[in-house]
Protein backbone atom coordinates (compact mmCIF):
# COMPACT_ATOMS: atom_id res chain seq x y z
CA UNK A 1 0.00 0.00 0.00
CA UNK A 2 1.43 3.42 -1.06
CA UNK A 3 -0.27 6.83 -0.74
CA UNK A 4 1.27 9.76 -2.82
CA UNK A 5 2.00 12.93 -0.56
CA UNK A 6 1.60 16.13 -1.60
CA UNK A 7 3.03 19.18 -0.73
CA UNK A 8 2.47 22.87 -1.39
CA UNK A 9 4.03 26.47 -1.54
CA UNK A 10 5.72 26.24 2.09
CA UNK A 11 5.44 22.90 3.27
CA UNK A 12 7.00 21.82 -0.22
CA UNK A 13 9.73 24.01 0.59
CA UNK A 14 9.83 22.77 3.79
CA UNK A 15 9.98 19.21 2.65
CA UNK A 16 12.63 19.84 0.22
CA UNK A 17 10.11 17.88 -2.29
CA UNK A 18 6.69 18.54 -3.90
CA UNK A 19 5.71 14.82 -3.72
CA UNK A 20 6.61 11.32 -2.04
CA UNK A 21 5.00 8.10 -1.85
CA UNK A 22 4.56 6.81 1.68
CA UNK A 23 2.93 3.98 3.35
CA UNK A 24 1.81 4.74 6.40
CA UNK A 25 -1.69 2.72 7.25
CA UNK A 26 -3.70 6.28 9.13
CA UNK A 27 -3.33 10.17 8.72
CA UNK A 28 -2.12 10.30 12.24
CA UNK A 29 0.78 7.61 11.42
CA UNK A 30 1.78 9.36 8.18
CA UNK A 31 2.32 12.63 9.90
CA UNK A 32 4.55 11.30 12.81
CA UNK A 33 6.64 9.51 9.69
CA UNK A 34 6.80 13.21 7.52
CA UNK A 35 8.13 15.01 10.74
CA UNK A 36 10.34 12.51 11.39
CA UNK A 37 11.71 12.39 7.48
CA UNK A 38 11.22 16.23 7.18
CA UNK A 39 12.39 18.40 10.53
CA UNK A 40 11.64 21.81 8.79
CA UNK A 41 8.01 20.44 8.70
CA UNK A 42 8.02 21.05 12.40
CA UNK A 43 5.63 24.58 13.15
CA UNK A 44 4.59 24.15 9.36
CA UNK A 45 2.54 20.90 9.32
CA UNK A 46 -0.15 21.68 12.57
CA UNK A 47 -1.31 25.01 10.04
CA UNK A 48 -1.44 22.94 7.19
CA UNK A 49 -4.65 21.91 5.68
CA UNK A 50 -4.51 18.04 5.31
CA UNK A 51 -6.52 16.79 2.52
CA UNK A 52 -7.61 13.23 1.93
CA UNK A 53 -8.37 12.44 -1.80
CA UNK A 54 -10.18 15.75 -1.64
CA UNK A 55 -11.99 15.46 1.83
CA UNK A 56 -10.60 17.01 4.99
CA UNK A 57 -10.51 14.34 7.39
CA UNK A 58 -9.29 13.09 10.94
CA UNK A 59 -6.49 11.87 12.04
CA UNK A 60 -7.58 8.39 12.74
CA UNK A 61 -8.57 8.25 9.50
CA UNK A 62 -7.41 4.57 7.49
CA UNK A 63 -5.52 5.65 4.35
CA UNK A 64 -6.30 1.97 2.45
CA UNK A 65 -7.43 2.72 -1.01
CA UNK A 66 -6.33 6.46 -0.77
CA UNK A 67 -4.34 7.62 -3.67
CA UNK A 68 -3.71 11.37 -2.52
CA UNK A 69 -3.18 13.26 0.38
CA UNK A 70 -2.48 17.11 0.37
CA UNK A 71 -0.50 19.63 2.52
CA UNK A 72 -1.85 22.51 1.98
CA UNK A 73 -0.19 25.84 4.12
CA UNK A 74 -2.37 28.81 4.90
CA UNK A 75 -2.79 31.04 1.91
CA UNK A 76 -3.27 34.97 2.05
CA UNK A 77 -3.90 37.16 -0.84
CA UNK A 78 -6.60 39.24 -2.06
Amino acid sequence: MSVRVRYFAAAAEAAGTDAEDRGESSLAALRAAVLAAHPALVGILDRCAVIVDGERRDDDAPLAGVAHVDVLPPFAGG
